[in-house]
């Protein structure tokens, strides 16, 4: 410490949210009689131009070196005050701040105790402060190029906004094709619009982009580095089926022996595909995949005398001998935009999914209402399983057309028993769409909707509501408890919540409005990237409401549904701002790191590799240096990774790894202070 302290401290009201709890004015003069406290105020608030000027005022005229704020929690505005410090030429790291809002004054009724309490957190930043060293922030070199994980309607977004800017994008999508749930929809509320028609010329312009290197039916398989710099490994699966000679004419599929035995993943099983397969007509890239798990060549060595696929390519695209590709690149940020996957409904029993072929999920719905579905846009009782091929003569049976239609909100979502406690904020809207189509479709259908509340937030959604109850919809508010049937009719047994009455409900078909769930695969990402998840298990932003599309990761932001339920106007608006984000490194060339990293004292460490396994960044590395004549290993941080956490510090045996800004000589005289160990 090359000057004696000279401390300023500034107790913000916050309006009432401190004041009304904390005598701030008694803080005030509690503050100005510690040790090398120059000068103490207090303003309504800190964080204002007002409050600032203080602050710089006082740097300016009295010489202070040091800076206390007593205000709310740093993660809020520590960024705020530090910028406050450079604009005078002090190092930014010289403040502290005491939390005094959520600490004190949020969690405490008690005016006497609550200001007591502020007095010593105040102290203790005081005593803190005074052994703060500067530090500097480092900057490093930022790869001109994006990695996007995810190519549904959100990671198509992001991916032509940030190519249209002249960046590389690497979009990685694990299925055969672009396009995600949107490409499974026949409409989109409350436009109407043809889901296929809005989303198919952005497939189209992605997987043409000069910029876009598009690689579909792929996986990410490692990725290191640090923001600027990650090292991405993707596996490129095989497909079979080489796609520079395929030219998608779909004889492959006709001639396949298993030609409409494999229940199609798109048609959410309700349709029969073949084993060497386009995902859906639209698909892009349109290229044929050989599912390696239904194969028979692939499975059994033998497909008859010969496959007949291969027989049937007059391009000779079909290849059993290629393997898998892996793809080494280095990107400078990352977007993760792994969508979602809707709620199982064998986990609600009571509804009969899986038992009765009459209920439906909402996705298997929109598959059937669909002109490209595997019943042509009619709205019938599916016929779930392979077709049983019919005798001689014999007519097959016709679907059965439904005359009384009964859709139930709200299954999955706000639903305590199957622990989604959260609204999937899409459910009431798509279902007044659904409801709409199916009265469009059989004009005659008595269509009924069960629910708890309507959630009508969005631009349009309470007037699209609004016309499809004129259409004739039944709403009733209530929520079903259990489904049977009672001879050729469902019966679905409910309470009339508003009239409070029990009732029976007969009906010829049930649609399930299934919510939104994070994905099930979500701890492959979670674990390349270092992710933390919300209790909701959907991804966790840095923020809610200031970074709601970064991550803790400096580098890896979020879009779409990956980090909560969206339609898809939200998921587009978030893949926007995740792409502006990311052009915001890499426009720059440079980025800042974090300063307040862990050092190791390499004369006293002991070289057990505790921190390297501990440390979740893996920010810390084993090795060899010379210690007086003799080899030996010893933990090395590197600070473009390391993110400050401490956990390190925490772990090690030895005390050789301190974290900066939160050294033992910093930290144990606050300890001392706040008195923890009485």
């Amino acid at each position: 410490m090359n000057a004696r302290p000279k401390i300023g401290v500034y107790i913000c009201h916050c309006g009432i949210n401190i004041a009304a709890t904390v005598d701030v004015e008694e803080v005030v003069r509690f503050a100005s009689t510690l040790p090398d406290v120059v000068v103490a105020r207090n303003y309504s608030y800190m964080c204002s131009d007002p409050g600032q000027a203080l602050i710089t005022e006082d740097i300016q005229n009295m010489g202070l070196n040091r800076v206390v704020v007593a205000s709310c929690s740093p993660r809020m505005h520590e960024p705020t005050f530090r910028k406050t410090l450079m604009s005078v030429g002090l190092n930014p790291y010289f403040l502290e701040m005491a939390n005094i809002r959520e600490q004190c004054s949020w969690v405490h009724e008690d005016r006497i105790a609550a200001t007591e309490k502020a007095k010593r957190l105040v102290e203790s930043a005081v005593v803190k402060v005074r052994r703060l060293e500067p530090l500097e922030v480092k900057e490093v070199e930022v790869e001109p190029s994006c990695l996007i994980i995810g190519a549904g309607i959100a990671g198509i977004q992001a991916a032509l906004d940030i190519a249209d800017a002249g960046f590389k994008v690497y979009l990685v999508e694990k299925t055969p094709s672009v396009g995600g749930h949107m490409a499974q929809l026949d409409k989109t509320f409350p436009t109407l619009d043809c889901s296929a028609c809005i989303l198919t010329p952005k497939m189209v312009d992605v997987a043409n982009h000069p910029n876009i290197e598009l690689l579909t039916y792929s996986q990410v398989e490692e990725i290191s580095g640090y923001v600027g710099n990650f090292d991405v490994k993707v596996r490129k699966k095989s497909r079979f089926v080489d796609v520079s000679k395929c030219t998608g004419c779909g004889a492959c599929a006709e001639a396949c022996r298993q030609a409409g035995r494999i229940p199609s993943e798109f048609d959410e099983g309700l349709g029969m595909r073949s084993c060497i397969y386009l995902p859906f007509p639209q698909a892009v890239p349109a290229k044929y995949t050989i599912d390696k798990e239904t194969c028979l060549f692939l499975t059994r060595g033998k497909c008859g005398d010969s496959p007949k696929c291969v027989e049937a390519c007059e391009a000779g695209a079909i290849d059993f001998e290629m393997k898998d590709e892996m793809l080494e690149f280095k990107v400078g940020t990352i977007i993760v935009a792994t969508g979602f996957d809707v709620f199982d409904a064998r986990n609600k029993p009571e509804y009969g999914y899986g038992t009765y072929p009459e209920v439906v999920t909402a996705l298997e719905f929109e598959r059937l209402v669909s002109a490209s579905g595997p019943y042509g846009g009619k709205v019938v009782i599916p016929q779930r399983g392979k077709k049983k091929k019919k005798k001689e003569g014999e007519e097959e049976e016709a679907p059965r057309v439904p005359k009384n239609i009964t859709f139930i909100q709200c299954v999955g979502s706000r639903d305590k028993s199957v622990g989604n406690e959260y609204c999937s904020r899409v459910c009431c809207m798509y279902t007044a769409k659904q409801a709409h189509l199916a009265k469009d479709k059989i004009p005659d259908a008595e269509i009924t909707i069960f629910y708890m509340d309507v959630r009508a937030f969005g631009k349009g959604y309470e007037e699209f509501y609004d016309r499809v109850r004129r259409e004739g919809i039944r709403y009733i508010r209530g929520n079903p408890s259990e489904i049977f049937r009672r001879g050729d009719k469902l019966v679905v047994r409910a309470e009339d919540t508003l009239t409070a009455t029990p009732m029976e409900h007969e009906t010829d078909m049930v649609v399930l409005s299934v919510g939104l769930m994070p994905r099930s695969d979500r701890r492959e990402i979670i674990d390349l990237l270092k992710l933390s998840s919300s209790p909701d298990q959907f991804y966790l932003e840095a923020h809610p409401k200031l970074r709601p599309v970064d991550t803790a990761t400096d580098g890896i932001f979020l879009a779409g549904a990956c980090q909560g339920p969206k339609d898809i106007p939200d998921a587009v608006g978030q893949a926007k701002g995740a792409a502006s984000a990311a052009m915001i490194l890499m426009a720059s060339g440079k980025v800042k790191v974090e300063a307040q990293t862990s050092v190791v004292d390499e004369a006293t460490c002991r070289g057990c590799g505790f921190c390297v396994e501990i440390c979740p960044y893996s920010a810390i590395e084993l090795v060899e240096v010379n210690r007086m004549g003799w080899p030996v290993k010893v933990a090395r941080v590197n600070e473009a990774l390391c993110k400050g956490c401490g956990a390190c510090a925490a772990a090690c045996l030895s005390g050789s790894i301190q974290q900066r800004s939160f050294r033992d000589l910093q930290i144990l005289p606050q300890i001392e202070v706040l008195g923890v160990s009485d």
